[in-house]
């Protein structure tokens, strides 16, 4: 019963981990991307 309840304990830190890596990774994409268009654009306007 012990380790059972570990083995879910662990599966769930995994998963918090994962979480954790990934959602930033995500953030700091969509915020290099958005300069980016705003760059292009003003380089398009020049």
């Amino acid at each position: 019963m012990e380790w059972m309840f570990l083995e879910v304990l662990v599966a769930l830190c995994l998963l918090v981990a994962i979480v954790w890596w990934t959602l930033p990774s995500k953030r700091d994409e969509q915020r290099r991307h958005a300069p980016a268009n705003k760059d292009s654009g003003e380089k398009d306007g020049q």
